[in-house]
């Protein structure tokens, strides 16, 4: 196997077939007449205020493994960055270190949060061109940048809130990451029985916009990217009594890049997605889906690194109607509530989901760990419960 689901890591034939379906993305898609081709993610960017711990903890308690880095020890005198890798997923953690880095800016009012989708495209100039006739807003204008292992060609487009996408086409570099970046071993020593790894790939990012945006952002990703509307809830698919959104899902052709958007919906109290915005600071990444081939190994290692994920009651699995709705799933119900896993079933097949609570001191990044088996959904069947934890996190929190 060759290109961006292969190149990084061996090892990615042990993801299951229905997953890998799921990733490479079996649909009907022409990439010679997609006026912005995307092939993959390729980097989630964050910038937190204290990147060299942060790393420390992806290694610890996410199992990443640390390949790169860029410093003052490299030569770059304005912050850290840290390159961290799963399988075909990729993290590249952020902090500033000059006192007038504009990463600290970012920081002050955003707090440890998401500011780059990283998309890995064939024909930089290609997309740019596009959006540029759509009226998107260019941050960088393409340009290559290199050293002794080749040339990256980049640019920049600005999505929601402080969010960005840089295109990347890496064909030409044989690097560790990016020019400026120096290849790292991990500094963390896994055990010799831990699992190779706890996650093979990014399965959506999810953004939060602000109440009446959700539409305007959705039509951005269909004009300026070629993106298409994927799945789409309103009303009760997605409400509790206390707290309600609504949520588009869109994808760029081949359905490797998946992105959900979320708006808050007005209900009786706060919905998620207000804390998150009032947290945040204004729009944002909100969570990253992890995909998994063995959900129930990867929450064990994560919670016995100290990962906290949210609690769902015994009630739910006891529910008659989920087990007659989910029928015959690869993990038995009884192990799914010891570990506090949600499953779902579509016409398609089949999901385990989990979601970690905040990971930083600001209720706002998440992560979701899950495992798919055929289902293409986003786990509809479990909004309630899930929303219902969230909920209960936030009243303890304050914020409900």
């Amino acid at each position: 196997m060759t290109g961006t689901l292969g190149h990084r890591e061996p090892g990615l034939d042990e993801v299951s077939y229905d997953q890998l379906r799921q990733l490479v993305g079996l649909v009907d898609y022409d990439e010679s007449r997609d006026p912005f081709p995307v092939h993959a993610m390729d980097a989630v960017v964050f910038v937190v205020g204290n990147a060299t711990q942060t790393a420390l903890f992806y290694q610890i308690a996410f199992g990443m493994r640390l390949v790169a880095y860029s410093g003052p020890e490299s030569g770059n005198r304005d912050h850290k960055a840290y390159v961290l890798e799963s399988g075909s997923a990729r993290f590249v953690v952020k902090g500033g270190v000059d006192p007038a880095s504009p990463l600290l800016d970012h920081h002050r009012v955003h707090g440890d949060g998401v500011v780059d989708l990283a998309l890995s495209v064939p024909d930089v100039d290609r997309c740019v061109a596009h959006a540029r006739r759509q009226g998107a807003t260019i941050l960088d204008e393409p340009h290559d940048v290199s050293d002794e292992n080749g040339t990256v060609r980049v640019a920049a487009i600005a999505t929601y809130g402080h969010t960005r996408h840089t295109l990347v086409d890496r064909s030409r570099y044989d690097g560790p990451y990016l020019p400026g970046y120096v290849a790292a071993e991990g500094a963390v020593a896994r055990p010799s029985d831990a699992p190779k790894r706890l996650f093979q790939a990014i399965d959506h990012c999810v953004g939060n916009v602000e109440l009446g945006q959700m539409d305007y952002w959705v039509d951005w990703y269909n004009r300026v990217m070629g993106f298409v509307n994927m799945a789409e809830f309103v009303g009760d698919d997605i409400a509790t009594e206390y707290s309600a959104l609504m949520s588009k899902v869109v994808s760029n052709g081949n359905h490797r890049v998946k992105f959900p958007l979320n708006e808050p919906a007005v209900a009786k109290k706060k919905s998620q997605i207000d804390e998150y915005l009032e947290f945040y600071g204004g729009p944002g990444c909100q969570h990253i889906a992890l995909a998994t081939n063995d959900i129930v190994t990867t929450v064990k290692a994560m919670r016995a690194a100290g990962v906290e994920f949210l609690d769902v009651p015994d009630s739910y699995y006891e529910d008659p109607e989920l087990r007659a709705r989910i029928g015959s799933v690869r993990v038995p119900i009884d192990v799914l509530k010891e570990h506090a896993i949600l499953v779902d079933r579509d016409e398609d097949g089949y999901l385990l989901q989990i979601f970690t609570k905040p990971v930083g001191d600001r209720p706002t990044v998440f992560f979701e760990m899950i495992e798919r088996h055929g289902s293409l959904g986003f786990g509809k069947g479990n909004f309630k419960a899930l929303f219902e934890a969230i909920e209960r996190e936030q009243e303890r929190r304050g914020n409900l």
